[in-house]
């Protein structure tokens, strides 16, 4: 079930920002809200040297034809 979230003390010169925004975008101003927490909430979370290190290393990658080979079945996937 959707939640409703709520904004209080909003200063009027981000609100104006925000309905320009919303105007840029073709959006109401509570999609434009939404589309913003939808971005935060589900934009991966940076990585860190070793969070990469561990992601590529799970790859299981080890030499650059491994690199070059992983790449191109992933382009070819799509």
């Amino acid at each position: 079930m959707p939640v409703s979230l709520s904004i209080k003390n909003v200063p009027d010169e981000v609100a104006a920002k925000l309905r320009r925004r919303a105007k840029t975008h073709r959006r109401s101003l509570q999609g434009e809200l939404l589309a913003i927490v939808e971005e935060a909430a589900l934009t991966p979370e940076e990585l860190t040297p070793a969070g990469l290190k561990a992601y590529v290393d799970s790859l299981g990658l080890r030499t650059e034809n491994d690199s070059v080979l992983a790449i191109r079945m992933d382009r070819d996937g799509r």
